[in-house]
C-alpha cells in the first residue's frame, strides 16, 4: 500500500497535540457558567471532534453564540499550559516532512488557535497545507475540508491518508475516498473509533512510518 501514498493529512486535536485536559477543562467552565453541575466529563467527551457551534447548538440555541465566545476565551487562556505533546508525532512529523510527503492539517478549529497549536507542539514548520474550520462551509465528516487540502496540495484520494482521532475524521477520510488511520490514543477509546472501520489504527503515530515504509530519524 505505500509506495502510491504521497500525502499524509491529519486532524489536529487528539491526533497530533494532547489537548484533552484544554477541551475538557474549557467545556467544563463553559456549561458550569450556564448550568451549573449539569455537565459531567463523560457528557462532555461526546462534543469533542465536532465544530463548537454545533455542540453548544445541541445545548442551548438561543446562547450559543455567547457560550463560543465564553469557552474560546477560557481556552486561549490555558492554551499553552494544558496543550501536550504526544509521544512519537514530532518524530513521526519530521521523517515524513523529509522524505518529502505532502502534509496537511483539516481540522474543526479556527486558523488562528491551529497556528497556537502546531506552535507549542513543535510542528508549525512542517505542513504545506491547513485547512481550518473558516475555510469550509461543512466541516468533517462532510468530505468538504478534505476535497480542499487535496486540491490546494495537487494530489488525489487515492494517493492520500487521513489520520485522525474521531470517527469524523475517519467518515470525512471515506466520504472523500482517502485511506483513513485511526489512532488509538483517543480520548473516546479504542473500540469506538474501530466501529468506523478506518483502514489502520496506530498504537504510536511512528506506526505511520511502517506503514508507508519511512525510515524514521
Amino acid at each position: 500500500m505505500s509506495t502510491n501514498i504521497t500525502t499524509v493529512l491529519f486532524d489536529l486535536d487528539g491526533t497530533l497535540i494532547n489537548t484533552n485536559d484544554l477541551i475538557i477543562a474549557s467545556f467544563t467552565e463553559t456549561l458550569n457558567h450556564y448550568y451549573p453541575e449539569r455537565y459531567k466529563r463523560e457528557d462532555i467527551l461526546q462534543f469533542i471532534g465536532p465544530p463548537l457551534y454545533d455542540s453548544f447548538y445541541s445545548i442551548d440555541k438561543e446562547r450559543v453564540d455567547e457560550m463560543i465566545v465564553r469557552y474560546r476565551e477560557h481556552n486561549l487562556k490555558h492554551h499553552d499550559l494544558l496543550v501536550k505533546e504526544y509521544e512519537g508525532v514530532y518524530e513521526t512529523v519530521e521523517a515524513l516532512h523529509k522524505a518529502g510527503y505532502k502534509l496537511g492539517i483539516v481540522t474543526t478549529k479556527i486558523r488562528d488557535v491551529v497556528l497556537r497549536g502546531l506552535k507549542v507542539g513543535r510542528l508549525d514548520c512542517f505542513f504545506d497545507v491547513i485547512v481550518a474550520l473558516d475555510d469550509v462551509k461543512k466541516a468533517k465528516p462532510d468530505p468538504e475540508p478534505i476535497v480542499k487540502a487535496l486540491e490546494k496540495l495537487d494530489s488525489s484520494p487515492e494517493e492520500t491518508i487521513m489520520v485522525g482521532d474521531n470517527h469524523h475524521d475517519v467518515l470525512a477520510g471515506k466520504n472523500a475516498g482517502t485511506k483513513t488511520a485511526g489512532v488509538a490514543w483517543t480520548i473516546k477509546g479504542r473500540e469506538h473509533l474501530e466501529e468506523y472501520k478506518p483502514d489502520y489504527m496506530l498504537e504510536n503515530m511512528k506506526d505511520l512510518l511502517k506503514i508507508l515504509q519511512v525510515k524514521a530519524q
